[in-house]
């Protein structure tokens, strides 16, 4: 008999049991859509948690962030603030240097390019530039060193100039990453000549900014230069002019009048700029090395497209009227000791002004991240609830689920159930519209009661103003 009646509670006990599973079998849609409700808030989570720790940029990112941050970005848009002189950690003062503008080509055709030892320790360098009359643009030489060959390439690149600032400070801040990626102009980049060079160094512009005067040097660093060439580069059609005819014309000048074959001669050109009177021309001087001093072989012009070339005088002592119209930076000085001490003290107060702003940021921007998170879990719990109450729904529903009745009285289900939640939505923007109005009252009352004027629109004011004169 006890035996029987154990027997009868283990079969009603496990019996309990099949028919909760069995009920809870039944009901998989339900348990998934409570799953996904948890899945997607777990995300939320972690996308929040993800952006808090990454306010303090990391190294640990995802694959898609990485690619996101590996696009290319356009150098031209950058902001690029004017560099600042580093001061080494055990020194207290360090002095300043102080910067000017001032002419670039003065005394006119003193421009060159010195090929230093830093060359060939970084194999590349870039040389003083050039600014346009207009402070628009720069123009640089970048100068490459091949160590194969022991030979020296060159190129013109353009850095259009920031507006909206001082010509002192749009200088400062020209910056290689926002070169035009093309040259202007090129040296030809052969290696077939052992320590063998080519640059190019820009002597001048003209007075309207359209066009640059350049000089070409070609040479070795074992003997010295061989031969100077003449370009003229023009900003609007995009193109060089090479002026080799003033190398013929004085070539020609003296062999023919003076019985002196200059090719069997080490001689060169030295452009100096542009005529001051007449744009237009050039102006070039030519020496021939022939002893110990160097022999005037005469000042020259040539236009700007190469075509014509003419004595100007024998005079060694003339000097043309020459137009300089390019800028450059020079260092001016250095900063005072107190001057320094001065800048410190504010630097220093900024910087604790800077960083209690920065910890007011970071908390605002947490609570911020908080607020969408919560945001986002509301927004998830709604979707849940009303998908379940769908699924509910759907269940209490007799019939066949493929019968078109209950497909029919579902769907009806949805259109009733979305009225009424359009219905609740309206209900809730009018409540919140009333405390609006509310608000709007209560201030207009301040309003009133103070005899604030600012409540009142300009023209408002006007009137007003022109009502009191009147009277």
């Amino acid at each position: 008999m006890l035996n029987r009646f154990f027997i009868l509670i283990i079969v009603l006990f496990v019996g309990g049991n099949l028919l909760e599973v069995e009920a809870k079998s039944k009901d998989i849609r339900s348990r998934e859509l409570k799953h996904q409700y948890e899945v997607l808030k777990d995300d939320a989570k972690k996308e929040m948690e993800g952006k808090i720790y990454n306010m303090t940029p990391s190294g640990y990112m995802t694959v898609d962030e990485y690619e996101a941050l590996s696009e290319y970005k356009d150098k031209s848009n950058l902001q690029i603030d004017i560099p600042k002189f580093q001061t080494p950690s055990d020194f207290k003062y360090v002095p300043k240097p102080l910067y000017r503008v001032v002419k670039y080509n003065d005394p006119p055709g003193s421009a060159e390019i010195s090929l230093g030892k830093r060359l060939y320790k970084t194999r590349q360098v870039n040389a003083q530039g050039i600014v346009s009359p207009d402070f628009s643009m720069m123009v640089y030489p970048a100068v490459y060193y091949y160590t194969n060959s022991a030979s020296v390439a060159c190129d013109l690149f353009i850095i259009p100039l920031e507006d909206g600032d001082t010509n002192l400070n749009k200088i400062l801040r020209a910056n290689t990453a926002k070169k035009l990626p093309d040259p202007i102009m090129s040296t030809d980049k052969t290696i077939d000549n052992y320590a063998a060079f080519r640059t190019l160094t820009p002597v001048d512009f003209t007075p309207d900014g359209s066009k640059l005067l350049v000089k070409q040097k070609i040479g070795s660093r074992e003997d010295g230069i061989w031969e100077t060439s003449i370009y003229v580069y023009d900003f609007k059609n995009k193109v060089d002019y090479d002026l080799f005819e003033i190398r013929d014309a004085v070539v020609y000048f003296w062999e023919e009048y003076m019985g002196m074959n200059l090719d069997e001669k080490r001689w060169d050109i030295y452009p100096i700029g542009f005529d001051k009177k007449d744009p237009n021309k050039i102006f070039v001087q030519a020496f021939a090395f022939t002893g110990e001093k160097p022999v005037f072989l005469g000042t020259w012009s040539v236009d700007w497209q190469g075509n014509q070339s003419r004595l100007i005088s024998f005079d060694k002592n003339f000097m043309p009227e020459v137009s300089v119209n390019g800028f450059k930076l020079i260092q001016d000085g250095i900063e005072s000791y107190d001057a320094v001490e001065k800048e410190k003290e504010l630097q220093v107060k900024k910087s604790e002004e800077m960083k209690k702003e920065y910890k007011k940021r970071v908390k605002q921007t947490k609570k911020m991240f908080k607020q969408e998170y919560e945001y986002t879990v509301k927004g998830l719990k709604q979707d849940y609830k009303d998908e379940y109450r769908d699924y509910k729904k759907l269940r209490s529903l007799s019939g066949n689920v493929e019968s078109s009745e209950l497909q029919s009285a579902y769907k009806q289900y949805l259109i009733d159930q979305a009225r009424k939640d359009i219905d609740k939505t309206q209900k809730q923007i009018d409540k919140k519209q009333k405390e609006i109005d509310k608000i709007d009252s209560k201030i207009d009352k301040l309003y009133d009661a103070t005899g604030d004027s600012s409540k009142f629109t300009p023209s408002e004011q006007e009137n007003s103003s022109n009502e009191s004169v009147e009277s």
